[in-house]
């Protein structure tokens, strides 16, 4: 067996504030693909800034084998960075060019190493994944599918043992994430990813989750993980059960065997008083009765206890508790009904209810721009590609969230798309939001991303009147997984109209989109033959 890349001894890491992301966690992680997934805050960021050496555990040990690469989210460049730049090899080729200009500096020839030939290599990397690039062009001529793909590719180049990419697939058209899909299917190495991308996850040699500070590693890919997940999870309910009802005999039994030792010593008491037995006799039968009474409540106290800690025990394994639950008022569309119009220089399309429809094209086409002109009369007037709404009822998610009061609450964001609902009636329905108690009292703007998504997406959902027509813009962008199938679920349930721009074809294909509208050029669209997105 090929020795492990990373290796976790009972690690601990602990910020600041004494929140916990490794709670004395020991895992190795070999040469191979691993998905580390987890919700959001669960710390797998971080996790891969620990690998990398940028933070430093504050307990235990981690060893890793080999250099390390680490390709960051925020990918930061300066405005004159260059291909050559973002391919990290600017300092061999300024080697070269030195020793070229007659330099015999040793720092030179120990800069350039094997790389001789480092040009020729690049080009043919970046040709490898459909990217013709001058190594002198600027980064910001770049979309953000070829900045990550030219960033993969120079970790490729640089070799290093092991690679950590955090959420490479966000933001990248379907030909991007296509690209970045046959790197990694042929990435020979260590290779750490962390990605909310199913499809992505799913090429992955093994799967380890971050929970509660605590690591599991699974051989698999992501599909093949949560279906072992699931079976754990329905064991795990159903052991609940049975610890449950097991604690409610045991409770009922203490009440009991409680009614019958003070019904004893009532009628011992009684004895006593009315002299039908001897004192002495009296005397050493009551206390014969309290000790048996003793040992009988200790006894019973035991299993008392044993069943409690059992239902605590099958309680922590059971993840009910940490799962979005929605259900969404119907807004009952009928089949037939217009509800909005796509126009262009190729023609005008018509959308019905319940109709679910795939906005698609690459990165820069106007995706979001098209969802835009539906609220923005002028925009639409001026857009090649434009929509015109049908229905006052449109419910609409962009990928900024920028719609939210950030100094209400989200108890009171939500009423605002529900005024007719009461405020308990709210709290309960953001209390299945995972909003909960103070959370959902709290003024916007201090929650966390992923909390602030489910305030968006609750005043989304409870509208009332509930919308005829949700529009959603990339709505699984930097979702956890748990909070995504909550979606896909949701929308799943929905009876109303769906118009969505994502690049997730997994996603798609979840919430049975009925066909897609491809954004071909300026002006131009083409409806894809209706049938489920494969």
């Amino acid at each position: 067996m090929p020795a492990p890349s990373v290796i976790l001894a009972d690690a601990s890491f602990h910020w600041p504030d004494g929140a916990t992301v490794l709670d004395h966690v020991s895992a190795a992680f070999g040469p191979c693909r691993t998905g580390l997934v987890g919700d959001n805050g669960a710390g797998k960021s971080t996790l891969l800034r620990l690998v990398a050496r940028e933070l430093e555990l504050t307990g235990g040990s981690l060893a890793t084998v080999g250099d390390v690469a680490h390709l960051r989210q925020d990918l930061v460049l300066g405005t004159h960075a260059t291909v050559a730049d973002l391919l990290g090899i600017t300092p061999i080729r300024r080697a070269i060019r030195a020793i070229e200009g007659g330099s015999t500096d040793p720092a030179h020839y120990d800069a350039v190493g094997d790389g001789w030939d480092i040009d020729s290599l690049a080009v043919a990397e970046l040709g490898a994944l459909g990217l013709p690039l001058g190594l002198e062009r600027p980064v910001g001529t770049l979309s953000g599918g070829e900045t990550m793909l030219v960033a993969l590719s120079g970790l490729r180049l640089g070799g290093a043992g092991v690679v950590l990419l955090d959420e490479p697939t966000n933001n990248l058209d379907r030909g991007s994430r296509e690209r970045l899909q046959d790197v990694v299917r042929n990435w020979r190495g260590s290779l750490l990813v962390v990605s909310h991308d199913v499809e992505l996850l799913d090429l992955m040699d093994g799967t380890a989750e971050l929970r509660r500070g605590s690591l599991t590693v699974f051989g698999g890919g992501f599909t093949e993980f949560r279906e072992a997940l699931e079976r754990e999870e329905d064991a795990a309910r159903q052991a609940l059960r049975t610890a449950t009802q097991s604690l409610r005999t045991e409770e009922r039994q203490r009440r009991e065997a409680e009614q019958k030792l003070a019904s004893r010593l009532r009628n011992g008491r009684k004895d006593y008083a009315n002299r039908r037995l001897p004192k002495v006799v009296a005397n050493t039968r009551r206390l014969e009765a309290q000790e048996s009474a003793g040992r009988l409540r200790g006894h019973l106290d035991d299993r008392l206890d044993r069943a409690r800690e059992r239902v605590d025990e099958v309680v922590a394994k059971v993840r009910d508790e940490d799962r979005v639950r929605v259900r969404l008022p119907d807004p009952d569309v009928p089949a037939g009904r217009r509800l909005l119009e796509l126009h262009g220089e190729s023609g005008t399309h018509t959308v019905m209810g319940p109709e679910r429809v795939a906005i698609t094209g690459p990165n820069g086409i106007g995706k979001t721009r098209l969802l835009e002109t539906l609220f923005d009369p002028d925009l639409r007037a001026r857009a090649a590609v434009g929509a015109t709404p049908l229905t006052t009822r449109i419910g609409y998610l962009p990928q900024r969230l920028d719609g939210l009061d950030g100094a209400a609450s989200a108890v009171d964001n939500v009423a605002d798309a529900a005024p007719t609902r009461l405020p308990g009636e709210l709290r309960a329905e953001l209390a299945r939001f995972l909003l909960r108690g103070a959370t959902a009292e709290r003024a916007v703007d201090t929650l966390s991303g992923g909390e602030r998504f489910r305030v968006a997406l609750a005043r989304l959902l409870l509208a009332d009147p509930p919308h005829d027509l949700l529009v959603l813009d990339e709505p699984t962008n930097n979702l956890d997984l748990s909070t995504r199938q909550a979606l896909v679920d949701a929308l799943t349930a929905y009876r109303g109209a769906l118009l969505v721009v994502s690049h997730d074809r997994r996603f798609l294909a979840d919430v049975g989109v009925d066909y897609e509208v491809v954004l071909t050029g300026p002006g131009s669209f083409d409806v894809e033959t209706k049938g489920t997105v494969a």
